[in-house]
């Protein structure tokens, strides 16, 4: 279900806060090995929205390219994960999308996963078991949308 309306959230200390509004286009737990690297923990829940859909509401993210045309936006005073982009003038094809981490939402359930994505990349002693498709990559459905600029591995 893609939930409407607004919703708020922020970092740990509370220096940044966001809203999002209206439906997201696209949620789901990555295991990427630069998506749990950056935020320290084996997974890492993401709901996606039109750039127009995001505000900051308070303080500024600081920002860490980590790969080309990637942007990741966290506080810099406490290092909350926060925010994904996707640059479209470097990304051939990228959508201009911002993704927020879920659990930094108030209501961190208003947007509940679809699917998980790259899954052949989490660490050895994680097993998710769950009724939501698991891709070793990312899904060809939602591929124009996702974290990582890459193709579905066979």
């Amino acid at each position: 279900m893609r939930k409407s309306g607004s919703h708020t959230g922020g970092c740990l200390c509370g220096a940044v806060r966001y809203r999002v509004t209206g439906p997201s286009v696209w949620k789901a737990v990555c295991y990427c090995e630069s998506c749990t690297r950056a935020a320290g923990a084996p997974a890492l829940a993401w709901a996606g929205f039109e750039k127009s859909r995001f505000e900051l509401l308070e303080g500024g993210l600081a920002t860490h390219e980590s790969s080309p045309g990637v942007l990741r936006g966290f506080c810099a005073r406490c290092g909350t994960t926060l925010t994904y982009q996707k640059n479209p003038a470097v990304l051939n094809g990228a959508q201009d999308d911002v993704y927020v981490t879920t659990r930094s939402l108030d209501d961190p359930g208003a947007y509940p996963p679809d699917e998980h994505v790259q899954y052949g990349e989490r660490v050895p002693w994680l097993h998710v078991v769950d009724d939501l498709p698991h891709h070793e990559g990312v899904s060809r459905e939602h591929a124009h949308r996702q974290l990582a600029t890459m193709t579905e591995r066979k």
